[in-house]
């Protein structure tokens, strides 16, 4: 009878391992290094978390040229991404070989080494894009890249130098979209010297990005790439596929779902414009969006 209830003893003690093991999971999330992924892997950390996931934060790393080994060799486990951006990091060339949200996605899955899974996308997209003052927009009627074509003669274009030369900047919007400008000023990547000089009226059209926190600060209006000059750029959670199971992903899943291009304008102005920290910032909306208990 003893050495029953030994047996039953140690076999109650395993099923306890066991279920501590699975209660116990445990991931690295990390990032690269500016505050967009800086939030987002906050937002991941956060909802894991909350779904009794043990959570390793290792943030603003680097490029992705020093991230995505990372990723690849162990050291973290989930990783924010975009879908175009990595891509044309794992194609021969750079260059993409697709344009549109699901065309992209689909040869990223493709493009990715076995031993990890992308997840499913946002519609939110940090990508090129043309951006104008409220009033410019009501003046001229102006939604689309389309609809500049009409009036781009009169106007003042500002952008990174490589928008003069690359094919989804000044060379694209002319051939895709008829798109010609009176004027191009080389200023920067949309920061400070394109935000000052659209704000200042020293332009009229600025090259910035999609989910940049200036643009909700200042009232300013996004232009829709109505054409696909540059490829799709959906944020996309991206991990090591040994490190997943159903709660994770499930979890992933969901922030995708309520990520949008305005809430991560937002976020971004909260932390690039009002000076705050992101994981405070994270915070906020994931309990906004119900993605975590109060």
């Amino acid at each position: 009878m003893g050495m029953k209830w030994l047996q039953m003893t140690l076999a109650g003690i395993a099923l306890l391992t066991v279920a501590a093991t699975a209660a116990g999971q445990r991931v690295v999330v990390g990032s690269t290094n500016f505050a967009e992924q800086l939030i987002l892997a906050n937002v991941y950390a956060e909802v894991l978390e909350d779904r009794g996931i043990e959570v390793e934060k290792r943030l603003n790393l680097g490029s992705r040229e020093i991230v995505y080994p990372a990723l690849k060799a162990g050291e973290i486990d989930i990783l924010p991404e975009y879908t175009g951006a990595l891509l044309a990091h794992l194609s021969e060339g750079g260059d993409i070989p697709a344009r549109r949200p699901d065309e992209v996605a689909q040869k990223l899955r493709e493009a990715l080494p076995e031993s990890l899974e992308m997840l499913q996308p946002a519609d939110a997209q940090n990508k090129d894009t043309l951006v104008v003052r409220a009033e410019t927009a009501r003046e001229h009627d102006l939604d689309t890249f389309s609809d500049l074509a009409a009036v781009s003669g009169d106007m003042v274009v500002g952008g990174p130098p490589e928008m003069k030369t690359r094919r989804v900047g000044l060379e694209g919007l002319r051939d895709f979209y008829g798109i010609e400008f009176a004027q191009f000023r080389s200023l920067d990547a949309g920061g400070p010297v394109t935000t000052g000089a659209l704000e200042n009226g020293d332009i009229d059209v600025a090259r910035m990005f999609t989910t940049q926190g200036v643009i909700d600060a200042r009232g300013w209006v996004v232009l829709e790439d109505d054409k696909e000059l540059s490829p799709a750029q959906n944020l996309v959670p991206v991990a090591r596929a040994e490190a997943l199971d159903d709660t994770i992903r499930n979890a992933l899943n969901e922030i995708s779902a309520s990520l949008t291009n305005r809430g991560l304008q937002q976020m971004n102005r909260a932390v690039g414009v009002d000076e705050r920290e992101p994981a405070d910032v994270a915070g906020e909306w994931v309990r906004e969006h119900g993605l975590v208990a109060d």
